[in-house]
């Protein structure tokens, strides 16, 4: 629970967290209504997904509802306030300057601003991996989780919007040899990211890697004009899942090495 003496310390960078919360990024929750509708207006190139994969966004922003409810409490605090600090309002801010590019159709604007999104998580994805490591299931599921999503659905939306902006469209123009070449490397380069998070560090990340694998298998079912995208996607997606299932399988067990490791030691302390 809140300490009756902290909770209104760096209240104005609270106060902030949930505003810009509610402002920037609580639209993103309309998708759980109707995410057909709002998805299937942008321009179809073939790298775009399902349009169900878009309800990550829906999941990733409920789960950042829980962490502008965490930072009150004591242990929230030091990871979200002393650690992410102001990243996370110039994060909401971004993101929400992207999608509305993207729904203006100001497609080249966009992409520039899904890089800067990118770089924005990456910051915050770094500084939780590297000074913030999960200490209590909380942490995993406000804090580390909502932003493992993040920074792999970065990736994804940083190589869409690129074929928005430059691609051709995929209702009226068939793929091509290039466009086949580039639509092959950008899937290659999920699954090369994907593998990443699962060998990254000694745990892995599962959350990355899952993000990264829903998407592969939505090209897989929407792309379907071209055998050749339709398949690659599906074969990319299958090995991702494989470096999910292997991150999974590494986060387990270092995990239960650390708990052996700890029952070890009590023994030792208290002699």
């Amino acid at each position: 629970m809140p300490s009756s003496s902290k909770w209104k310390e760096d209240i104005w960078l609270k106060v902030t967290n949930v505003v810009v919360f509610f402002l920037f990024l609580g639209s993103n929750i309309y998708t759980v209504a109707n995410p057909e509708d709002v998805y299937r207006l942008h321009r179809e190139t073939y790298l775009t997904p399902a349009y169900w994969a878009f309800l990550i966004w829906t999941f990733i922003h409920l789960l950042l509802l829980g962490l502008v409810v965490y930072q009150f409490f004591d242990s929230g605090k030091s990871i979200i306030i002393d650690g992410i600090s102001w990243r996370f309002p110039l994060l909401a801010i971004l993101t929400s300057a992207f999608v509305h590019l993207r729904a203006g159709g100001h497609y080249v604007m966009a992409f520039f601003a899904s890089c800067l999104v990118g770089s924005a998580v990456s910051h915050i994805y770094y500084v939780i991996k590297r000074y913030h490591r999960s200490e209590s299931m909380n942490d995993e599921i406000w804090v580390h989780l909502p932003f493992g999503l993040y920074h792999g659905w970065a990736t994804v939306m940083i190589l869409l919007s690129a074929f928005e902006a430059w691609g051709v469209n995929a209702v009226t123009h068939k793929a091509g040899v290039f466009t086949k070449i580039f639509v092959f490397l950008s899937l290659f380069f999920m699954q090369s990211t994907s593998a990443a998070y699962a060998w990254g560090n000694a745990e892995g990340d599962v959350a990355g890697s899952a993000a990264i694998t829903w998407a592969l298998f939505a090209i897989f079912e929407h792309q379907r004009t071209s055998d050749f995208i339709h398949w690659s996607a599906l074969a990319f997606g299958i090995l991702s899942l494989l470096w999910v299932i292997q991150s999974s399988y590494r986060t387990f067990f270092a995990r239960a090495r650390e708990v052996a490791t700890d029952e070890e030691r009590a023994p030792l302390a208290r002699g």
